[in-house]
């Protein structure tokens, strides 16, 4: 009887499979390794000069996009989740992003103009 009451607990609460204690100690330590790279471009890289700002700006993005995933996929849970819902929530932000991107470039065009 003790024991069936644990296994709903663990089912009510959605404990996935691949969450356990090691992978969440190997997300953190991939996430603290993105952003010491992050750290060493920024403090050593650039003002030495050996990495322009130019080229250090879309590798942080690349980097920042890479945080973004691991934090989503594996703190926020969407990685377990069914494909519906992960679709239902990348579709509009890819929408918006495509917005930003069209609205920046109308910006542009209306600065040229002055």
């Amino acid at each position: 009887m003790s024991s069936q009451p644990h296994t709903e607990i663990h089912e009510e609460h959605g404990e996935h499979e691949g969450m356990s204690r090691k992978k969440i100690w190997q997300v953190f330590f991939i996430l603290l390794g993105i952003t010491a790279i992050e750290f060493f471009i920024a403090l050593y890289m650039v003002p030495q000069g050996i990495i322009k700002i130019n080229i250090a700006n879309p590798i942080y993005i690349i980097l920042t996009l890479a945080k973004a995933f691991y934090i989503v996929a594996y703190f926020m849970h969407l990685k377990f989740e069914r494909v519906g819902l992960v679709y239902s929530i990348i579709v509009p932000i890819l929408f918006i992003v495509g917005l930003i991107l069209v609205l920046t470039n109308e910006s542009h065009h209306w600065v040229d103009l002055r």
